[in-house]
């Protein structure tokens, strides 16, 4: 390789990392990056990335680390982590590694099982060194392989516009604060296998890469050396389009940021505003707030159904759509994103216990706290001290005086006034003493035959778990 082309490889891995560098550090309440993380595999890529990263860090004064997850998929797993291992002491580069079982293989097999768990440990690494800033060596045929994929699958603009060169990935590696960056997406394979022959470095093969029954793998071994074969060079045109697309994602991101804040109210979103909007704007804006909320993108299909129930029902009709991470609810001419509730949870017996005085305690099955507030006048604290009380789901006719200068009202009556959603009702507990009603999450006290006690009163509060 000649050495232009070396420096050419460390100068584009220099320019992508300085722009990565400046997202870490406006995120990061310093302002500044002292130290930063590779993911190491031992393979071709990881190891001329592992190199680069080595010069760059010691250039730069940064700390290094070097994370590597061991899968035991291949029986040379072991041998992988030895290597990995040895490298980088030979290096001094921090290195520290982490075993996973892929038990319980999720739906698309052991390969995306593999990645998902790759990335939790990978995401637990950063957080154990505290490490604001993980490298991947993703190049640019990979970035050409992510396009075709998502090509095939039938995506939009956000799948055709693979990947980026850093972002956030809360839902691969737990944590929305670290940053994951790919600064060698304008280099290529070639580039990367001659830079690592130069400098005689070892590395490892993954015999998996070889497995055409994987999409990735047939890409990478028969169409793309045919495609090469009668269209030259189609990897930068290909990366430039992956670029157009992510432009175009963006002024669509921007155009969905404006059409949720107008038709945004309080927690859900404006069906009469969301009438106003074309077809496609009104389905930019809901994938938009899908992946605000961190949701699984829906699929068109699926999206459209969604839109003909919500915008064609009845104003009293109670819209119920499913989606694999939420449930889409119709409320009072406004649309909720909503978290799944199992019907089981809607069966959960009874709690007794006593309060003792504390400050909040916590009901993990009810999914929240109930809070003990001192006030000016409430419930006699002598009196609610010791008493047995009784956290469950309502039973159908409890009644409950909002203040002691109000009418008893049923608690539909309490639920319908304060425009509470039914869905939410269902999963809101009641507080039960002497087989009384005392308190109902989403409303409050009931002032019905309690002692009360100035100066030295309780009010009881609700808070859901977030």
């Amino acid at each position: 390789m000649p050495k232009q082309q070396t420096a050419f490889v460390e100068n584009a891995f220099e320019r992508a990392l300085e722009l990565i560098r400046a997202r870490v550090c406006a995120s990061t309440p310093a302002g500044q990056m002292t130290s930063f993380a590779i993911a190491h595999s031992g393979g071709l890529d990881s190891t001329a990335l592992l190199h680069i990263a080595y010069a760059y860090a010691k250039k730069h004064r940064l700390s290094l680390f070097a994370f590597h997850v061991h899968h035991g998929i291949s029986p040379n797993a072991d041998a992988w982590l030895e290597h990995c291992k040895a490298e980088c002491t030979r290096l001094d580069i921090r290195f520290s590694s982490k075993h996973i079982s892929l038990t319980g293989c999720v739906a698309g097999g052991v390969e995306q099982a593999a990645r998902i768990w790759r990335y939790a440990a990978l995401g637990d690494l950063c957080r154990s060194h505290q490490v604001p800033l993980l490298l991947t060596a993703h190049h640019r045929d990979d970035q050409v392989e992510t396009v075709f994929l998502q090509l095939l699958r039938g995506s939009g603009v956000a799948g055709l516009s693979g990947m980026e060169n850093a972002n956030t990935a809360p839902d691969l590696l737990g944590d929305p604060s670290l940053i994951l960056g790919r600064p060698l997406l304008d280099v290529s394979r070639a580039d990367l296998e001659d830079f690592v022959e130069r400098r005689a470095s070892a590395y490892v093969e993954d015999e998996s890469n070889l497995d055409v029954r994987y999409a990735r793998n047939a890409l990478r071994r028969n169409v793309m050396p045919s495609l090469s074969t009668y269209f030259p060079g189609f990897q930068e045109r290909v990366a430039r389009t992956a670029h157009h697309a992510q432009s175009a994602q963006r002024l669509l991101d921007e155009f969905a940021t404006q059409d949720l804040a107008s038709c945004l109210d309080g927690d859900g979103v404006d069906i009469t505003r969301l009438r106003t909007l074309s077809p496609d704007r009104v389905h930019n804006l809901l994938r938009y707030w899908f992946s605000l909320r961190g949701m699984r993108m829906p699929s068109t299909a699926w999206l459209q159904e969604m839109c003909e129930q919500l915008l064609t029902a009845r104003e009293d009709a109670r819209v119920r759509v499913t989606h694999a991470d939420c449930e889409v609810r119709r409320h009072r001419d406004r649309v909720f994103l909503t978290p799944r509730v199992a019907e089981t949870s809607l069966g959960i017996g009874p709690i007794s216990f006593r309060w003792c005085g504390e400050a909040q305690l916590h009901f993990p099955l009810y999914g929240g706290s109930l809070y003990f507030d001192e006030v000016e006048e409430g419930v006699d604290s002598s009196w609610l001290r010791g008493r047995e009380l009784l956290l469950r789901h309502r039973a159908g006719g409890e009644k409950l005086k909002s203040a002691p200068n109000r009418h008893t009202r049923s608690l539909k009556h309490h639920y319908q006034a304060l425009g509470t959603p039914a869905w939410e009702r269902q999963q809101l507990p009641v507080l039960i003493s002497d087989g009384r009603l005392l308190f109902a999450a989403g409303v409050g006290m009931n002032w019905h035959d309690f002692p009360t006690k100035r100066g030295e009163g309780i009010s009881l509060r609700w808070k859901k778990k977030s």
